[in-house]
């Protein structure tokens, strides 16, 4: 079988649309058609059927398209793993969340400059959606991403991810507001007539407040959204609303931390890649020294932004036993 065609079959089982697999490969939907067309005569069964306006792949065509995830991903390692005993050469494309960028990857970018000058590193600022985007399109080799135990991301059997860090979150409140030792869906109960604060470039934290509001019997009035997070608890002083935070986070005046427990939202950070993608040097190299940056050197005072912001996101724990991808 054609291995263009079966990268074609994949990007179609992700996006299921010709058009969106054209605007993606930059060619045209008829090309697109008449390379699903042709890799259904070579494996002598249809591989995609009419759904409206758009298509879905057979039970043939997701098969094939399983099979085409341990292919591809060997070919690349058969093509990057050329010469493993050699020094480690060649431009890595990063894209991630700010504070990962700051906490993990910075350090990482300064042992290479002195050990391994021959690797060189491009870096992206990106929320997780949009860098996962890049890494299933190649346009990057690695994404710093995060998820929340509460909401955690669909697996991907295209992608491999390394667990990094973790935070829990608390709820950010009015200073004045009284303490909460209780079980979070109680600690919730108490705010459940007021606005809620989200994120405004993703909806994980948005899906763990609806999470623990449901648990507590009532659907969030989420109101405002905002990827700062000083401008979260500017928010919460003038008394438009409540939102999480890191636990760690540097607090302004005006606002205070209800701690969250049974459940706790922890946010979890990852390094992900594409399958079969490690064994280039480079990019195992850097996936190493990511892993072993010494937890207490990336301790601070909690994120400055969700994400883009230029802060530290908080207490550093190890890595959850569930990355939450592949």
């Amino acid at each position: 079988m054609d291995v263009r065609r079966l990268e074609t079959l994949l990007v179609l089982s992700r996006l299921g649309s010709m058009r969106a697999v054209a605007d993606e490969t930059h060619t045209t939907t008829s090309t697109v058609s008449q390379q699903i067309a042709a890799l259904s005569r070579e494996a002598g069964t249809p591989l995609i059927e009419p759904e409206g306006r758009r298509v879905r792949l057979t039970p043939a065509g997701r098969r094939l398209a399983e099979h085409a995830v341990t292919i591809l991903a060997a070919i690349e390692a058969a093509r990057l793993d050329l010469d493993p005993a050699a020094e480690p050469a060649g431009t890595l494309r990063v894209a991630g969340f700010g504070t990962a960028i700051r906490r993990s990857l910075m350090p990482v970018t300064a042992l290479l400059a002195k050990n391994h000058p021959a690797v060189r590193v491009r870096i992206h600022e990106h929320e997780p959606d949009e860098a996962l985007e890049l890494l299933a399109a190649d346009k990057i080799d690695l994404a710093l991403t995060y998820d929340f135990n509460l909401a955690p991301e669909k697996p991907d059997r295209s992608l491999e991810a390394r667990p990094l860090w973790s935070v829990p979150w608390a709820l950010g409140v009015p200073a004045d507001d009284s303490d909460a030792d209780a079980p979070s869906p109680q600690v919730f109960q108490r705010y459940r007539d007021a606005e809620w604060i989200v994120n405004s470039r993703g909806n994980a934290d948005e899906l763990v407040v609806r999470t623990i509001a449901s648990m507590s019997g009532f659907d969030p009035l989420v109101t405002h959204r905002a990827d700062s997070l000083t401008l979260l608890q500017h928010l919460v002083v003038a008394g438009l609303g409540v939102g999480l935070l890191p636990v760690d986070r540097e607090l302004i005046d005006g606002v205070r931390l209800l701690p969250l427990r049974d459940p706790t939202p922890v946010l979890r950070t990852y390094a992900v890649v594409r399958a079969g993608s490690t064994r280039w040097p480079p990019l195992a190299l850097l996936l190493n020294l990511l892993s072993s940056v010494p937890g207490q050197q990336l301790g601070g005072a909690g994120l400055e932004d969700r994400g883009v912001g230029s802060g530290d996101e908080g207490a550093v724990e190890g890595p959850p036993a569930d990355p939450g991808l592949p």
